[in-house]
């Protein structure tokens, strides 16, 4: 049987008793949310916090809201919540698109946008999808709330740039016109890690891709974003063709890793055919949506 190391228990009040919480402790200390991402790795002693810091009350970190043009998430909305929201369904599919695939029913109902996001587990779906759509992470400390990049937010394999002393409490995106997303992932079967998977939203201008966002999942792309097949398509028309060469052009810069799940090459192609499928199925979405 797996069974977790002994830990000491906290329960925090507010967003403050949490951070002081995390200060008086150190680096030893986790934050626990839905658990379903640390509870795991802690059972199979990759993970010994000594204290764990359970913020499950902290409603107001529970909310999706539209503000001054932006769509606001909060760190500890459920998977569920944003897969069950409709405006995140009418103006972020890829979202939709990826909730719907992430594990089971159980861990979509319990887990949390931001427990994933700080897993930063290089074959989580969510991190390409915010990725994708350049969204802004808020992570919060004594000195008060600092903003970083999507991009920018993860360092490394299961590594952020979140202190510790500093927790994430909101993601925001922007909401523009002209736009479609759209996410697929390969995996061995339902409810798995992926072999791969891509995400992608663009934004036209007539026909031609005024912006653009690609996220690539489990293929060891820097910072889950495929930033050269990106500004190649930018300025050009969304044609077939151009399309195609983006997918070519993500196989050709990702790094991906040979493991039980398959080779190099294999998954270098599973990143170009994926890469070119989310790519028409956004430009498709982007003209409904006009």
């Amino acid at each position: 049987m797996q069974v977790p190391a002994q830990v000491e228990y906290e329960k925090a009040a507010s967003v403050q008793h949490a951070l002081a919480l995390l200060a008086r402790y150190g680096p030893e200390a986790r934050i626990l949310a839905g658990g379903h991402s640390l509870i795991p790795m802690m059972k199979l002693r990759l993970a010994q916090p000594e204290v764990l810091i359970d913020i499950n009350g902290l409603s107001g970190l529970r909310f999706i809201e539209l503000s001054a043009g932006e769509l606001r998430v909060g760190a500890l909305t459920r998977h569920a919540e944003l897969l069950a929201s409709g405006f995140v369904g009418e103006h972020f599919a890829i979202l939709h698109d990826a909730e719907r695939v992430i594990a089971d029913p159980v861990v979509r109902n319990w887990g949390t946008v931001g427990g994933s996001l700080c897993q930063a587990d290089p074959s989580e779906d969510l991190s390409a999808a915010f990725a994708a759509l350049k969204g802004t992470m808020l992570i919060q400390g004594a000195d008060g709330i600092r903003e970083v990049s999507a991009r920018e937010f993860h360092t490394g394999p299961y590594e952020t740039v979140v202190g510790p002393a500093e927790m994430l409490t909101e993601i925001r995106l922007p909401v523009r016109r002209g736009g479609g997303s759209a996410y697929r992932k390969v995996a061995r079967r339902a409810g798995d890690w992926p072999v791969g998977a891509v995400g992608a939203a663009i934004w036209l201008d007539g026909d031609e891709v005024s912006d653009v966002g690609i996220g690539l999942t489990a293929l060891g792309a820097t910072h889950f974003a495929a930033v050269e097949a990106e500004e190649f398509l930018r300025g050009r028309p969304a044609s077939s063709e151009n399309l195609a060469a983006a997918g070519q052009i993500a196989a050709e810069h990702c790094r991906p890793v040979a493991d039980q799940r398959g080779p190099v090459e294999y998954k270098r192609h599973l990143a170009k055919v994926l890469t070119e499928s989310v790519l028409h199925t956004a430009v498709s979405r982007a003209g409904e949506c006009g």
